[in-house]
Order: C-alpha cells, then structure tokens, then sequence
C-alpha cells in the first residue's frame, strides 16, 4: 500500500469517526433538540483548541451481532482543551452511536481522560447523553461503571469534576454524575433516575412521568442533585464555561484573579437602613450579597433547593470567594435538614479548592418539630458544624440580624474556627429570641403582673436591650468589630487581604468522620 493510499485509509477512518451514528441519527439528535457529542464540545471550549484522544478505538465485543457494527470513537469522544485559556479536559457521549451506551473500551477512553486530568492538574467536564450500560457486554460495562466511580472518588478535592446532563442518565450512570462536584442540567432533555418510570410502575405501582421521576426541576427543587438547571444546552455549556472561571485548576493552586474594576472602598450608604426595624420583618439577602461583591456579580448554586440558604460564588477585589448565607425572605432564613446538607456540601468544596469562605447570617434557629427531627436534624446539623469547623481556608463571618441559639455557633462563629466575625449594629446574638427567652425567665412574673401583656412587652424590651446586640459579644471579643453595613466591602476585602498568607494544619489522621 502506498504512502497515499495509507493517508486515505486514515482519512477514511476518521470520516466515518466525525460521522458518529450516521447521518439519520444525526438529525434526529437535532430534532430532539439536542447537540452532538462533538457541537457539544465546540461550543464548551475555545475555538479551535480542542485535542482529541482515541478517535479509533472500538469495541472488542462479539456477541449479539456487535462484531457486525463497529464504529472509530465507540460512543464517547474524549479529549483536552482550554477554556478561557485554561486547560480542560472532556469527555462527551455520542447518543448517536448506541445510543451512547457504555461498552468496555468506551469506559477506558474516560478513565484514560480521567489519569491524564488529575496528572496534569485540570478541570474535568463530563457531558453525559447515555442510555446506560451497553447491556450486550454484561459484566464488562458494569465493570467500567465501577472503575469510573472509583476514580471520580479518588480524584474528588484533588481536580474540580463538573458534571452535564443533556440528555438520559439512569441506572449505575446516574452514580457519576452524583459524586462529581457540580450537576448541571437541561429542561426538556435531561433526566436522572435509579430506576425509570416502568420499572417504578411494576415494583411500586405508581404512574410517573421522566420529568416527574427524574427531570431538572424535581432534581433542583426536591432532590437537590441539580446545581444549575438551564433553558437549553448552549445555556449549559457556557454556564460551565463561567463555573470554571472561580475554581482554581486543582487542589494546589489557589483560583486565578480576574482584574477590578469595582472600587475597594465603594460603600452603600443604603445598607445602613437595609435591615428591618422590625425583627420579624423579611428581607432578601441576595440584594445585601450583591452590594458588597464586585460589580454585583453572584453566581449562585442551587437556587431552587432549600431556598432558605444561599450558596454561590462571587468575587472581592478579583479574588474568588464561595457565599453562603441565610435567606430571611424563606422561613426566616431557618436552618433545616436540607440547608444545612447543601451549605456543609458547599463549605466543603470550597476548602477542598482554596477558595475563601465569607458567611452572612441571619438565623432565628433551627427548625423545629417532627419531621424534622425524625429527618435527621440533628445529624444534618451537626455535617454544617462539621464543615465549617474543618475548613482551613479563610473564613470571614457578617452577622446582619438574628444569630440565635446553636445555629448562632454552627453559622461560622469564632467558636468553631472562623478567623474574622464581623457584625452589623443591627445583630441580635442571644440563646433564642426575646419573645421566647422572656416566657421562659420571667414566666411567674407575667403571669402575677395587673397587666401581662404590658409586663411582658417590658421585660422584652429590657432582655432586647441586654443581650439581644451584638455588644456583649463584641466585648467578649467573639465579635471582632462591629461595622456600619454600608462599610462592609471595604472590611470585607480588607480581612481577606490580611488572610491571604493563613497557613493551617489539621492533626494528622487519614480522614475525619463526618456525620453523613
């Protein structure tokens, strides 16, 4: 054979790679409103900067007719590109070609991307359009399912593992997707689930619904597996692309600095009347959060999942910073089951990448009552604490209003490790509430009062007065100052540039035992 037959053999192989499934399927991956595996990554990454791997691997199965179908590329195109300028690497599932089934070799193309992202130090991205395990290979997809999972553990804290749903994910797939650090997904087309609808009908007898057992709003609202749910998948994609710009590329490296254009001192003088006068009065603490930030950027996580929590990323003076705060505008701003998991979730990817911590608290207690309790309030309360009380980065704590009770400890206190606490003049930092504390200390004295309600309304006042302020803890020094709001993203980046050099080390141990 010729020099240049052989460079048309190639070109022949990697025509019919390019082609994926055929032309048919193609087009209806388009009419189902869907990319290909390889537009996908065109629109992820910086033009033209993708490098491919594996282009002609193919499956080494016989049986059932496979032998007769064999297709360069098997399923999913992996590769490395940039982002922004930054290295990257991807895997993308081509719904086209087996319907994206997972095969023995298709599993070795990922964790071959896998090695190369955590020896290189760098993001990976998964873009999952699967329809599972190739059931014709048995045991062997299974197999590379388990080694997948291994390697998404073992590499958890060491590289950021961002996760795509754009299309179906069910069954031993969905287990992926779950341990990576952020789950992304697309209405309409995504979908995630243990079990499918027919499967629940038959051991259940239920009648569900894809999008009622497993689509993007179930998973953001009920499940919390969803960290972003998009309108579309270019949405998705360049979504990502943002995610990608607060991480740092792995766990030894601290996250790139953007340049500010946003005034350090800028103040807000408005801030300083933001909080009610009234305690029982709600306001939103997304507005407060965008006051301080640069430019009033927020990039928020799970915005639909326990909504009394806010989770996110944001920028001070360039730096990237993780967000968590309670939400009064939701049940008060309440710590319950489900905020609680998806705060320590948060606190902890953030420490795991460097990134600093800033805390914003307003948080009446915890939530009371039987479902709760039952749920696991105190073991889901105690991973929060966990959390924050692990966590080496920087951690600077704003305390707005209501900082009551053990959740007064749990949000970020300098009791459990917090390096700055910081406190609004409008911060009530007590037991419980006045309400509740004056029923119990002065229960007989109201009762014997010619007037209990006026009684009590006067032993309110004089508890409020006493403790519920934020000066008794600043003269304990639990407060390191209390600042004017409209002050507070000038502290703010003040105490992160001062923090910037902390340098902490646990005791030595293989690992903690979080109360999962």
């Amino acid at each position: 054979m010729s020099s240049l037959e052989k460079a048309d053999k190639l070109r022949a192989l990697r025509e019919k790679a390019f082609a994926g499934g055929g032309e048919k399927r193609i087009e209806k991956q388009h009419a189902q409103g869907k990319m290909t595996a390889r537009e996908r990554i065109d629109l992820l990454l910086d033009h033209d900067s993708f490098e491919e791997f594996d282009m002609l691997v193919t499956h080494r199965s016989t049986a059932f007719g496979l032998d007769k179908k064999i297709i360069p590329g098997d399923g999913v195109v992996t590769g490395y590109g940039t982002i922004d300028g930054r290295q990257v690497y991807v895997f993308s599932h081509d719904f086209t070609v087996f319907g994206g089934s997972l095969s023995e070799t298709f599993a070795e193309k990922i964790l071959k991307i896998m090695d190369m992202a955590a020896m290189n130090g760098a993001p990976l991205i998964g873009l999952n359009d699967s329809g599972g395990a190739r059931i014709q290979e048995g045991i062997e997809s299974l197999a590379g399912y388990g080694k997948i999972f291994l390697k998404n553990v073992l590499y958890s804290g060491v590289i950021p593992q961002i996760s795509a749903i754009l299309g179906p994910c069910a069954g031993g797939a969905v287990y992926s997707p779950a341990i990576t650090d952020f789950t992304i997904m697309v209405k309409d087309i995504s979908y995630m689930f243990v079990t499918g609808p027919s499967v629940v009908k038959t051991v259940t007898g239920e009648d569900v619904t894809k999008d009622q057992l497993g689509g993007p709003l179930i998973h953001s609202k009920r499940s919390g597996v969803c960290s972003i749910a998009c309108e579309d998948e270019e949405e998705a994609l360049l979504l990502i692309r943002k995610l990608i710009s607060y991480v740092p590329q792995n766990n030894m490296e601290d996250p790139i600095r953007m340049i500010c254009t946003d005034p350090v001192d800028r103040q807000e003088m408005w801030l300083d009347e933001y909080i009610p006068a009234n305690p029982n009065k709600p306001y939103e603490m997304r507005v407060l959060i965008e006051a301080v930030t640069d430019n009033g950027e927020f990039f928020e996580i799970q915005r639909m999942f326990a909504p009394n929590i806010i989770i996110g990323f944001a920028r001070m003076n360039g730096h990237s910073v993780g967000v968590i705060a309670n939400q009064p505008s939701y049940l008060a701003g309440v710590l319950d089951n489900d905020a609680s998991i998806k705060a320590a979730r948060f606190v902890r990817f953030c420490d795991a990448f460097n990134i600093p911590i800033l805390t914003f608290v307003d948080v009446p207690g915890f939530m009371p009552g039987t479902a709760q309790e039952y749920g696991g309030i105190i073991r889901n309360g105690a991973k929060l604490l966990f959390a924050y009380a692990e966590a080496t980065v920087p951690k600077i704590t704003v305390i707005t209003r209501k900082a009551y009770g053990g959740a007064y400890d749990v949000m970020s206190s300098k009791h459990i490790g917090a390096d700055i606490n910081y406190a609004w003049p409008t911060a009530e930092i007590a037991v419980m509430g006045p309400d509740g504390a004056v029923e119990i200390i002065f229960h007989h004295d109201i009762k014997a009062a010619d007037d209990p309600v006026q009684r009590k309304k006067e032993l309110i006042d004089q508890y409020r007065d006493k403790f519920a302020n934020p000066y008794d803890a600043a003269s304990r020094g639990y407060i390191d100052d209390v600042i004017m709001p409209s002050n507070t993203r000038f502290r703010l980046i003040k105490a992160l540039e001062m923090l910037a050099g902390k340098r902490q080390t646990l005791p030595p141990k293989k690992h903690g035992n979080i109360p999962l």
